[in-house]
Protein backbone atom coordinates (compact mmCIF):
# COMPACT_ATOMS: atom_id res chain seq x y z
CA UNK A 1 0.00 0.00 0.00
CA UNK A 2 2.89 2.73 0.77
CA UNK A 3 4.38 1.74 -2.56
CA UNK A 4 0.87 2.85 -4.54
CA UNK A 5 1.22 6.19 -2.03
CA UNK A 6 4.63 6.86 -3.21
CA UNK A 7 3.72 6.50 -6.77
CA UNK A 8 0.81 8.84 -6.56
CA UNK A 9 2.63 11.21 -4.46
CA UNK A 10 5.36 11.46 -7.17
CA UNK A 11 3.02 11.81 -9.83
CA UNK A 12 0.82 15.10 -7.59
CA UNK A 13 4.40 16.51 -6.87
CA UNK A 14 5.27 16.17 -10.59
CA UNK A 15 2.02 17.90 -11.65
CA UNK A 16 2.26 20.82 -8.92
CA UNK A 17 5.34 21.42 -9.75
CA UNK A 18 6.70 20.65 -6.02
CA UNK A 19 10.23 20.40 -6.52
CA UNK A 20 10.74 19.10 -2.90
CA UNK A 21 8.69 16.52 -2.81
CA UNK A 22 9.51 15.42 -5.93
CA UNK A 23 13.21 14.54 -5.24
CA UNK A 24 12.20 13.21 -1.51
CA UNK A 25 9.88 10.72 -2.83
CA UNK A 26 12.50 10.05 -5.37
CA UNK A 27 15.18 9.22 -2.72
CA UNK A 28 12.33 7.36 -0.86
CA UNK A 29 11.21 5.16 -3.89
CA UNK A 30 15.24 4.44 -4.83
CA UNK A 31 16.24 3.46 -1.19
CA UNK A 32 12.68 1.18 -1.46
CA UNK A 33 14.40 -0.31 -4.47
CA UNK A 34 17.86 -1.02 -3.50
CA UNK A 35 15.82 -2.86 -0.07
CA UNK A 36 13.63 -4.68 -2.69
CA UNK A 37 17.30 -6.07 -4.39
CA UNK A 38 18.32 -6.88 -1.10
CA UNK A 39 15.46 -8.95 -0.22
CA UNK A 40 15.17 -11.08 -3.16
CA UNK A 41 18.93 -12.05 -2.63
CA UNK A 42 17.48 -13.28 0.56
CA UNK A 43 14.79 -15.48 -1.17
CA UNK A 44 11.71 -12.35 -0.83
CA UNK A 45 10.75 -12.29 -4.20
CA UNK A 46 8.02 -9.97 -3.46
CA UNK A 47 10.20 -7.44 -1.51
CA UNK A 48 9.93 -5.65 1.74
CA UNK A 49 6.36 -5.31 3.38
CA UNK A 50 4.72 -2.01 4.98
CA UNK A 51 6.66 -2.63 8.53
CA UNK A 52 9.78 -2.87 7.13
CA UNK A 53 9.27 0.02 4.40
CA UNK A 54 7.80 2.60 7.43
CA UNK A 55 11.71 1.16 9.12
CA UNK A 56 13.41 2.35 6.50
CA UNK A 57 11.27 5.69 6.15
CA UNK A 58 12.31 6.15 10.20
CA UNK A 59 15.94 5.75 9.10
CA UNK A 60 15.93 8.15 6.54
CA UNK A 61 14.24 10.80 9.19
CA UNK A 62 16.94 9.89 11.50
CA UNK A 63 19.72 10.52 9.08
CA UNK A 64 18.35 13.79 8.13
CA UNK A 65 17.78 14.76 11.80
CA UNK A 66 21.69 13.70 12.14
CA UNK A 67 22.59 16.02 9.05
CA UNK A 68 20.04 19.09 10.15
CA UNK A 69 22.77 18.68 13.43
CA UNK A 70 25.90 19.05 11.45
CA UNK A 71 24.76 21.67 9.10
CA UNK A 72 23.48 24.44 12.04
CA UNK A 73 26.95 23.61 13.69
CA UNK A 74 28.39 24.35 10.56
CA UNK A 75 26.58 27.80 9.62
CA UNK A 76 24.87 25.96 6.76
CA UNK A 77 21.14 26.88 7.66
CA UNK A 78 20.19 26.61 4.33
CA UNK A 79 21.06 22.90 4.18
CA UNK A 80 19.76 22.08 7.72
CA UNK A 81 16.21 23.59 6.11
CA UNK A 82 16.06 21.80 2.86
CA UNK A 83 16.59 18.58 5.45
CA UNK A 84 13.88 19.67 7.57
CA UNK A 85 11.28 19.88 4.67
CA UNK A 86 12.68 16.23 3.25
CA UNK A 87 11.45 15.22 7.12
CA UNK A 88 8.06 17.07 6.44
CA UNK A 89 7.54 14.89 3.16
CA UNK A 90 8.52 11.24 4.37
CA UNK A 91 6.72 11.87 7.33
CA UNK A 92 3.36 12.32 5.67
CA UNK A 93 3.87 8.36 4.57
CA UNK A 94 3.96 7.35 8.38
CA UNK A 95 1.15 7.03 10.93
CA UNK A 96 1.07 9.38 13.61
CA UNK A 97 4.23 8.95 15.43
CA UNK A 98 3.03 8.88 19.50
CA UNK A 99 4.17 12.13 21.64
CA UNK A 100 6.09 11.99 24.99
CA UNK A 101 3.46 11.42 27.04
CA UNK A 102 1.87 8.72 24.88
CA UNK A 103 5.61 7.09 24.56
CA UNK A 104 5.72 7.60 28.44
CA UNK A 105 2.38 5.40 28.99
CA UNK A 106 2.88 3.02 26.83
CA UNK A 107 6.29 2.14 28.59
CA UNK A 108 5.24 2.10 31.59
CA UNK A 109 2.08 -0.54 30.67
CA UNK A 110 5.05 -2.69 28.98
CA UNK A 111 7.27 -2.90 31.87
CA UNK A 112 4.15 -3.80 34.32
CA UNK A 113 3.19 -6.28 32.31
CA UNK A 114 6.99 -7.34 32.22
CA UNK A 115 7.20 -7.10 35.70
CA UNK A 116 10.41 -5.37 34.42
CA UNK A 117 12.42 -3.85 37.48
CA UNK A 118 16.00 -2.82 36.13
CA UNK A 119 18.43 -1.73 33.29
CA UNK A 120 19.00 -5.59 32.65
CA UNK A 121 15.43 -5.90 31.01
CA UNK A 122 15.69 -2.99 28.40
CA UNK A 123 15.97 -5.59 25.67
CA UNK A 124 12.59 -7.72 26.42
CA UNK A 125 11.28 -3.97 26.90
CA UNK A 126 12.19 -2.62 23.72
CA UNK A 127 11.45 -6.21 21.86
CA UNK A 128 7.71 -5.94 22.93
CA UNK A 129 7.53 -1.76 22.27
CA UNK A 130 9.11 -2.43 19.07
CA UNK A 131 6.44 -5.54 18.27
CA UNK A 132 3.71 -3.36 19.23
CA UNK A 133 4.40 0.26 18.07
CA UNK A 134 6.51 -0.32 15.22
CA UNK A 135 6.06 3.21 13.00
CA UNK A 136 4.16 4.89 15.63
CA UNK A 137 6.84 4.96 18.06
CA UNK A 138 10.62 7.10 18.09
CA UNK A 139 12.27 4.42 19.35
CA UNK A 140 15.86 6.53 19.94
CA UNK A 141 13.27 8.57 22.07
CA UNK A 142 12.47 5.85 24.07
CA UNK A 143 15.27 3.88 25.12
CA UNK A 144 16.05 7.10 27.20
CA UNK A 145 12.85 7.27 28.58
CA UNK A 146 12.61 3.55 29.62
CA UNK A 147 16.12 3.83 31.39
CA UNK A 148 15.19 6.33 33.41
CA UNK A 149 11.43 4.74 34.97
CA UNK A 150 13.14 1.66 35.31
CA UNK A 151 16.28 3.66 37.26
Amino acid sequence: MLRERFTEALKTAMKDKDQRTVSTVRLMISKLKERDIEARAKGNAAGIGDAEIQQMLLGMIKQRRESIELYEKGGRAELAQQEREEIAVIERFLPQQMDEAAMEAAIKAVIAELGAGSVKDMGRIMAVLKERHSGSMDFSKAGPIAKRLLG
